[in-house]
Parts: structure tokens; C-alpha cells; sequence
């Protein structure tokens, strides 16, 4: 029997597949003591007959490619990651509910848990598995993977297992440790408002992504933007894991194209994985109400995806995947003329799996049916969850230098991922035009020919134009010629290429957010004025997690990226009232200069000035309102370039 390993659930396999497949394992269990002893699983984490079937095909591989020492060592590895992903679900427990945390398991009494618990428990717990799968196939395989999390109220799942495996950030670092005192400050930290006297928040811990959260690269608040930005991320020769929500999915439009951007040529190895547990805040999520994993499933393959179902409950699941995605995507482009698929694991759970109250509509938030608190059947409810979470502290040491193996495979811990701080060197900027007095020309033909000049001056810089369409309308012709349309297969004749860097979707957050996600390149969005408040949400959460970066000590290293406003109010380019709306342009006036600029240029030399300067900054965006029609030449060059 040719059994498909990779092709789906257990669920969906045959009678007599599912039987072989469980032959197989408990032969290889009986075969190898220490394959066995992680077969076993730990507390609420189980591998099911697939999942050890495809691992141990997957540790065969990575031993015969010299990736992994031995199989000897990967089964540690594994046993490892189960027993931090139970420590890290029990810490996250603790996170919302108690402010005293025992490492000794002794159950909490009443005084021992917070008086106003808070959290997004369910989600957090789901989590768990999935960012503990990551640091598991990093640790397999000696590569340090960046990450990225778009549903970034799930915090509490980073920081918890950041914590236990030591990967924090300077200010984490500084106040927390494994001790019951660096446990209960840090629980205690969590969903705390105790302000600084200058009303900067007393905790490093947040809500959601900060820029305390160690490989933390966006906040995530608005759910949806880590889809948009993901395939984009990554430089070529680099890997990004990218955690998606299903949530998401439902609310953000644009994510079903991210094959059509991503390209052997100039894109990093992505391995898109969503969280598919089913339940938004108050209900079961669309996906689930449409037929769950199997009609996400024929969805994403009708949108050029490739899926891969995982078990969301077990981080060898999602290692497994993270390895099959990536080995899939580097075969197809070893193949040339190929149309790769972009691979795309569903990860499938139980919303706040492993803890009471999973699968209801209260795990999102309170998962307990009272404050254990003030509560005795709560609070019985939270200490036996917790139990069954519990890793004695030495058998937890064990597993932590066991997935601590960046030393002997001399990589950098995963808060130094490459995406985490983009250092870019500052590019090279040819000399503006000279546009002598007495003459007019359009702005926007001025700006076009300064950006092209800019890219072809640094073609060390992958390059992505944001363009919600009309880029031609947009006197943008010469970054259309050199730049073209990125599309599958050309059309004669079109400015159209498979490895074209303009960016086009009628649709403005999928386009910025290609601008947004490229962060070691250089970028450009263009649209009409009045379309432009659509990006708002997209740039102001940029905006404001690039503030506080720098707050942090750690000023973001990308160029600045202008997004450039035309056919504007005061020009009257379209003569309608929906095509007047300088909503962008007064929104981000209303930011704080030292991350959002608003120029208005007032010719041509203006605007290719204005141009230059924008990728001077590092860690902004500045709006250009810049008129398309033709306006008399009143600044020279120098007095163009002239800034404040």
C-alpha cells in the first residue's frame, strides 16, 4: 500500500490506510525505545499514528542530509518541545488568572489569583503549540527562522515560552526569570495599567506584539495585515514562519493572493500556517459554519495554494509542516518554468485546547465559569487544569537545554531573527533633475523619473510599488516600463512580468502592506487621494510600532516609505465628491513627526526632492500630495532639497 503521508488528516484517509499507518507506528515504537518515548506524548499533548509516521520520515531525511547529528538527538529535541509547550500553556493559564505562580505545583488558594483577570486565553493556548513547533525545526535543523504573528492579541504565548527558554529581550530579561518571584512579577506584569510619572506603560509585557516582545516584528492589533505582508517579507536565502488567524481570514480580503507575488527568484522561503480553531469572540468562525478544514482546504487550492493539514494541538505537527513547506517550495524552484503552489499549513485545534472551557465561546477571553478568586469551583477548575499542565522544574531544565542548541549550531537566538531588526545601508541618491525657471511640468512625471533613477542606482534593493491600479493615469509610465506588473504569465505587449516588482490589486491594504512587508527593500505606494484612507489602519499601525521601537532603544533600520497621495482635492483631478477626500493626509498630520510626514510639494523639483528625502528617514512614511497635471517651475534644485 502506497501510503501519502503528506496529503491530509488521518480522518480523511481510508479504513485500511488508517490501519496500516497504525501498524507502522507501533512497529517503529517497539523497533526504537527512544522514538517511543516521544510517541508517548506528555500530559494533554499526543502524537497521533500520522503525525509519527511523518516525523519519523522527516528525521530519517534531516540525519541523511547531515542537518541533524543523529536520531538519538531529535527524539530529545522532541520530548523537549512537548514538555515546554505544557509548560508554556501552563504558564499562559497563569498569565490571565494568578498573580502567584508556584514552580513547585502546589495548587493556589484564593489570595494567590487576581481580582480582575483578563486575557485572551483561548487563542494564547493555541498558540502554545504552534510558536513551540517553530523553535522545534529550528533547533532540528540549525536554522534560526524569522516569525511573524498576525493575530497579535496571542502575546501571552510568546512571552511565556520566550521566558522558559530564555529568548528575551534586554527589559524582559532584566525582570523576569524561572524562579516563583520572576514567574509571579511576570504573570503579574500581564494586563497591568500601572502607568511611569511620565504615563509610559510600568510593564514591558502588552496586550498584544510589542516592542518588548523578543522577534516581535509587528503588533498585530488589526487582525489581517501579517496575511498581507508575509509573502513579501523575507529577502531570498532567508525564512519567515508567518502565524495566521482564522479569523482573519474572514475579515481581511487580499490574503488568497499571495501566490501570485511569491517567486523563487527574489522571495524567502515562507511557510504560511493559520490557527484554524474554529471560534471568533462570540461564535464559530465562517470557516467552521462553511465545513471547516476541508473546505478551506478546496478554497485555497482554487486560489493557488498548495494545503497541508496539521495537528494544531502537537508542535511536532507543526514542525513537520514548517519542514514539508519549506522542502516543497525549494524542489519547485529548482524546476524551471515551473508554477510553484504556494504551500499553506491549516493547523487544527480546539480553541483553548489543553485548558477547562475549551471549545466554547468563553475560552477567547474567561474560559472559567467564575473568578477563581472569589470562585471554589473556579478555582478548582483552574488548579487541576494546571496540574495536568505541570513540568517539575528539573525535568523542565532538561528540556530547555535541549532546545537551547543555538551555541553548537552557532546561529542566533530567535529574538536576532532576520527580520527582527533590518538594518538597510542608506541608498545611493542620483542628483534631481534640473527644472529651470519660467517652464511647467507635472510633479508626478518628475517623481516617476527620481524613483526609477533611485532603483536603478541600487540594484541591491528588491523593489515593490504598491498599486491599487492606474499607475499610467498616475504619470508613473517609466516605473511601469521598468518596473512591470508581477503576474504568472505576461500578456504580449503589457507591461507585465513574472518578476515584475509593482504590486497590483484593486485592493489598498493588500498594496501598501506589500510596501509595508518589505522592509529590507526599497518602496513606493501611488493612489488616488480619495482611496487612500483604506490604508490608513494599515499605516498607523506601522507608524505606531515603529515608534515604540524606538522608544525601546531599538530605532527600526528600514527605509522610509513614501506614499505618494495624487489626483488630489485641491487639484480636482475627478470631479466628483468620492474622488475629493484628504482624510490621509489630515489623519496623518495628526501623528507624531517623527514617524509620519506629510509633504505637499509644490512643483516638480519639489517632489523629486521630497522623493529623495523620504528614503533618507529610517522606520517612517511620508505622504506626498502631489498634483499630476502640470505647475510652473518656483523651485531651483538646491532650494528644493533645502530641509528643516
Amino acid at each position: 500500500m502506497n501510503l501519502h503521508l503528506n496529503c491530509c488528516t488521518a480522518d480523511q484517509l481510508s479504513a485500511a490506510e488508517r490501519q496500516r499507518i497504525l501498524e507502522l507506528a507501533d512497529a517503529h515504537r517497539q523497533a526504537d525505545p527512544a522514538f517511543a518515548h516521544w510517541a508517548a506524548g506528555y500530559g494533554v499533548i499526543r502524537h497521533d499514528p500520522l503525525t509519527q509516521l511523518r516525523v519519523r520520515q522527516m528525521v530519517a531525511e534531516l540525519v541523511a542530509l547531515g542537518r541533524t547529528p543523529d536520531a538519538g538527538t531529535a527524539w530529545q529535541r522532541f520530548a523537549a518541545a512537548d514538555r515546554v509547550t505544557s509548560a508554556g500553556m501552563w504558564l499562559v493559564a497563569h498569565m490571565t488568572y494568578s498573580q502567584r505562580v508556584r514552580t513547585d505545583g502546589a495548587a493556589l488558594e484564593s489570595d494567590d489569583f487576581k481580582i480582575t483577570p483578563e486575557g485572551h486565553t483561548g487563542g494564547s493556548l493555541n498558540m502554545v503549540p504552534a510558536y513551540a513547533g517553530y523553535l522545534l525545526m529550528d533547533a532540528l535543523d540549525g536554522v534560526t527562522r524569522a516569525w511573524m504573528m498576525g493575530q497579535g492579541h496571542c502575546v501571552a504565548a510568546i512571552d511565556a515560552l520566550n521566558l522558559l527558554v530564555g529568548n528575551m529581550t534586554a527589559r524582559h530579561a532584566e525582570r523576569y526569570d524561572r524562579s516563583d518571584a520572576g514567574l509571579s512579577r511576570f504573570v503579574g506584569d500581564f494586563y497591568a495599567y500601572t502607568l511611569n510619572p511620565d504615563g509610559t506603560p510600568a510593564s514591558p509585557l502588552g496586550s498584544h506584539v510589542n516592542a518588548h516582545t523578543a522577534g516581535g516584528v509587528m503588533e498585530g492589533g488589526y487582525l489581517g495585515f501579517a496575511e498581507l505582508q508575509y509573502v513579501h517579507a523575507p529577502l531570498k536565502d532567508e525564512r519567515l514562519v508567518a502565524f495566521l488567524s482564522d479569523g482573519a481570514f474572514e475579515e481581511q480580503r487580499g490574503s488568497d493572493w499571495a501566490p501570485r507575488w511569491w517567486r523563487a527568484e527574489d522571495s524567502g522561503l515562507v511557510s504560511p500556517i493559520i490557527i484554524l480553531n474554529g471560534r471568533r469572540i462570540e461564535q464559530r468562525s465562517q470557516i467552521t459554519q462553511q465545513g471547516g478544514e476541508r473546505w478551506l482546504d478546496r478554497h485555497l487550492r482554487l486560489n493557488g495554494f498548495d494545503p497541508i493539514a496539521l495537528d494544531g494541538r502537537d508542535p511536532a505537527s507543526i514542525a513537520w509542516g514548517i519542514h514539508v513547506m519549506e522542502s516543497r517550495l525549494q524542489a519547485g524552484a529548482e524546476v524551471p518554468d515551473i508554477d510553484v503552489r504556494l504551500p499553506y499549513g491549516i493547523a487544527e485545534t480546539v480553541k483553548g485546547f489543553g485548558f477547562p472551557g475549551a471549545g466554547t465561546n468563553a475560552s477567547h477571553n474567561l474560559p472559567l465559569p467564575g473568578n477563581p478568586a472569589k470562585d471554589a469551583e473556579a478555582r478548582a477548575l483552574f488548579n487541576g487544569g494546571a496540574a495536568a499542565l505541570f513540568v517539575a522544574a528539573s525535568e523542565l531544565e532538561e528540556a530547555i537545554a535541549a532546545l537551547n542548541s543555538h551555541d553548537d549550531q552557532q546561529r542566533v537566538r530567535e529574538r536576532d531573527h532576520a527580520l527582527a531588526d533590518r538594518q538597510v545601508d542608506p541608498p545611493r541618491i542620483p542628483a534631481i533633475a534640473d527644472r529651470g525657471a519660467g517652464g511647467e511640468s507635472s510633479p508626478m512625471t518628475a517623481l516617476d523619473e527620481q524613483f526609477v533613477a533611485i532603483a536603478e542606482a541600487n540594484p541591491g534593493l528588491r523593489v515593490r510599488v504598491g498599486n491599487p491600479d492606474e499607475l499610467r493615469s498616475n504619470k508613473l509610465d517609466r516605473t511601469l516600463d521598468a518596473m512591470k506588473h508581477r503576474v504568472h504569465e505576461p500578456e504580449p505587449g503589457v507591461a507585465e512580468s513574472p518578476t515584475g516588482a509593482v504590486i497590483t490589486a484593486l485592493n489598498e491594504e493588500a498594496v501598501v502592506c506589500a510596501a509595508l512587508g518589505n522592509k529590507g527593500g526599497l518602496n513606493l505606494v501611488v493612489t488616488y487621494e480619495a482611496f487612500a484612507p483604506k490604508m490608513l489602519g494599515a499605516v498607523r499601525q506601522e507608524l505606531i510600532f515603529a515608534r515604540h521601537q524606538a522608544q525601546a532603544g531599538r530605532p527600526p533600520g528600514w527605509l522610509g516609505v513614501p506614499l505618494v497621495l495624487t489626483s488630489h482635492t485641491w487639484e480636482n483631478a475627478k470631479n466628483e465628491q468620492s474622488h475629493q477626500d484628504p482624510t490621509m493626509a489630515e489623519a496623518l498630520l495628526g501623528e507624531m513627526a517623527d514617524i509620519s510626514r506629510v509633504v505637499f510639494p509644490p512643483d516638480a523639483n519639489g517632489a523629486a526632492a521630497a522623493l529623495a528625502h523620504a528614503y533618507a528617514q529610517r522606520g517612517t512614511v511620508t505622504a506626498l500630495v502631489v498634483p499630476k497635471r502640470p505647475v510652473p517651475h518656483e523651485l531651483t534644485p538646491q532650494q528644493a532639497s533645502r530641509w528643516p
